[in-house]
């Protein structure tokens, strides 16, 4: 017992001394901070942490502590499993689902092979262990797809940058289209061609099997379905817009709202609704938007979802999630207030039903469910409110639209072919016919594009952008513009070179200009940042409103892009922590104004002074000497301490 004790003291020693002989490098401040001094007594009990949020002298130390084995636990994102000698001997899997920036998933197949295949050290474990812990319940083939599927598909990423148009047209053998025709993109489209020729052969097959009489007549009288049910779209549209509605969605109100589909998703080519049920309406609420807060906003734009007490469904999918499912009243199910939104609603009743006072009994949700069927039974209509006499609907659009869906009827009745007894399943054929058409002049489309250069007409687009700026000539030539574009490369380099050019990081403090930078290499979204200080701000929406103008020259030249969402990616949520350590700040002083994790604001950092390195040589190649030794004195400022510590690789 002695023995192991003092085995368990010599790790300790060992520990601290690798741990503190890496630390000497750091001021005596930096080694104050709470993660350097916080993480030793969790070391020396053979317990580590690892992930991008740590300080990254801090992840060397224990990538070096684990591969010496005196860590015994780790706990690690999914990254660490991609180290080459981080061999473990038992791997767990805390939770089988993770977050992918859009929504929790399972784990796929290539990556539970990759964390688990740590698991086992050449040489020393016989056999490796995997321990998957499931909290949510999973179905036996999500299970099998993720312990026995492939490996993850490689596919390219490759997609073009305006930086490299420009330098392969700067260069005298340069080709952008010879760039893409020897591309991995370019190489799997061709050679996905001889499956979609497949696909498309199978298709015209099945589609060639599908014999229909009098289909010329009856392509018409779907024609004819189709204009109807758009016209009676675009009616409901106006009758239920919150302008003319929301008055009349008082408590208590017959409403009838379309039922929830299941499986069966097959189009109804009645003119008839379709399969709807009745409902009692509690109340209304507005649903704040993403652009909510946009003065150009009409209040009649905005959204809004209806509480409905309804008959519903509840069932449980694979991961164990609730769902509800809206089923007509007669049908079995429990009496449930549902939130839906507008669109659902198919009627509105002229009556309504006095509402009690409290909905939670059962009994009282019930017994309003009953009162409404056998309102039901006396008025199979349900009695609906009339748009033109009792809503108030005076516009000319809906007008138009009543008589054109009145003259569409007219021609129902003349049609010969509706009277035939097999209608529906002809028109059921028909549909699945045309869809088939459709889906075989997709895949003929894609074939088409495939044979030729792929990206071509975005590489058209992003020429016709850099001449509209002044980046190129139409014959190629690369203007000033172009060649300091030609050496930004770590951030988005048409916006930056216009605020270079338009002479915004020129007129300003080196501090300043470092702050504005960082808007540039922050991708991280913070939901609790604090704004900027005022003269910082400033300088943050000078750069909003030249991203703005960049992605509308863009857009108007046919560039596939969303605006706000491109000038939403700059985010000013470092720049007070950039300015103040621009300034001399401490590290510990700057983590004491931002809530950014320590290793994430360093990464930031040094993706700025690699932005500067960048802007050095753009400034030099254009003879701008005075902006030159602004970046240099930029990167003197940055360039320090904790945050440029040298590796313990090196």
């Amino acid at each position: 017992m002695a023995k192991l004790d003092l085995t368990e003291d010599d790790e300790k020693v060992n520990i601290e001394t690798i741990f503190w002989s890496a630390m000497d490098m750091l001021s005596d401040d930096d080694k104050k901070l709470p993660q350097v001094s916080n993480i030793l007594p969790l070391l020396k009990r053979g317990i580590g942490v690892h992930h991008s949020g740590l300080l990254p002298i801090l992840k060397e130390v224990i990538e070096i502590l684990f591969q010496e084995g005196l860590i015994k636990c780790l706990f690690a994102t999914e990254t660490f499993s991609i180290g080459l000698n981080m061999p473990a001997k038992t791997v767990v899997f805390t939770n089988v689902r993770k977050f992918d920036g859009d929504k929790f998933r399972w784990i796929s197949s290539g990556e539970y092979i990759q964390m688990s295949g740590r698991a086992g050290r050449r040489g020393i474990d016989e056999r490796g262990i995997c321990i998957l812990m499931v909290d949510d319940k999973m179905e036996p083939s999500t299970a099998k797809m993720m312990l026995k599927g492939s490996a993850d598909s490689l596919n390219s990423a490759f997609h073009l940058s305006y930086n490299m148009l420009l330098n392969q047209i700067r260069c005298e053998e340069g080709s952008p289209e010879n760039l893409l025709r020897n591309s991995f993109y370019q190489f799997q489209a061709d050679h996905a061609i001889p499956d979609l020729e497949k696909q498309a052969k199978v298709l015209e097959e099945e589609r060639d099997s599908m014999v229909i009489e009098e289909e010329d007549s009856l392509k018409n009288y779907y024609n004819l379905l189709q204009q109807y049910k758009s016209l009676k779209k675009d009616v409901r549209d106006i009758v239920f817009s919150p302008k003319y509605c929301l008055p009349f969605l008082q408590p208590g109100r017959f409403v009838c709202i379309e039922c929830t589909r299941g499986d069966d998703n097959s189009p109804s080519f009645s003119t008839e609704d379709h399969q709807v049920t009745w409902g009692v309406v509690i109340e209304f609420e507005k649903v704040k938007g993403v652009y909510e807060d946009d003065a150009n906003k009409k209040p009649e734009d905005s959204n809004y979802t209806v509480n409905i007490l309804t008959r519903c469904v509840v069932s449980k999918d694979g991961a164990g999630k609730k769902t509800l499912k809206i089923v007509p009243l007669k049908e079995s199910g429990e009496p449930l207030v549902v939130s839906v939104p507008i669109s659902q609603i198919i009627k509105l009743s002229s009556a309504r039903l006095p509402m009690p006072k409290d909905l939670l009994p059962l009994q009282t949700r019930e017994n309003m469910l009953k009162s409404t069927s056998e309102f039901l039974a006396r008025n199979a209509s349900g009695l609906p409110l009339d748009p033109e006499a009792n809503m108030g609907i005076r516009s000319s659009s809906y007008q138009k639209l009543v008589r054109r869906i009145e003259a569409l009827e007219s021609l129902f009745d003349k049609h010969e072919i509706s009277k035939s007894p097999l209608i529906e399943q002809k028109l059921k054929v028909l549909h699945m016919k045309q869809e088939l058409t459709a889906k075989i002049k997709s895949i003929k489309r894609q074939m088409r594009s495939s044979t030729e250069l792929a990206f071509k007409d975005e590489l058209k687009a992003r020429k016709r952008v850099l001449r509209r700026l002044g980046y190129a000539t139409s014959d190629d030539v690369v203007e000033l513009k172009g060649k300091v574009a030609c050496e930004i490369s770590s951030a988005e380099e048409l916006t930056l070179t216009e605020l270079i050019f338009n002479g915004v990081l020129k007129d300003v403090k080196v501090e300043e200009m470092v702050s504005l930078l960082s808007c540039f290499v922050w991708q991280e979204k913070l939901q609790d940042a604090s704004k900027p200080r005022e003269e910082l701000e400033l300088l943050f929406t000078q750069l909003q409103d030249t991203a703005r103008r960049v992605a509308k020259v863009q857009l108007e030249c046919k560039v596939q892009i969303d605006v706000e969402g491109f000038v939403n990616s700059f985010r000013p949520d470092i720049m007070e922590a950039v300015y103040a350590w621009a300034k001399g700040s401490k590290f510990y002083e700057i983590m004491e104004i931002t809530p950014v994790f320590e290793g994430s604001l360093i990464r930031a950092i040094r993706r700025l002074e690699e932005v500067l390195q960048q802007l050095i040589l753009a400034a030099k190649s254009i003879g701008e000497t005075e902006l030159e030794a602004k970046f240099e004195e930029a990167v003197s400022k940055i360039k320090r301490d904790i945050v440029f510590a040298a590796s313990l690789y090196l």
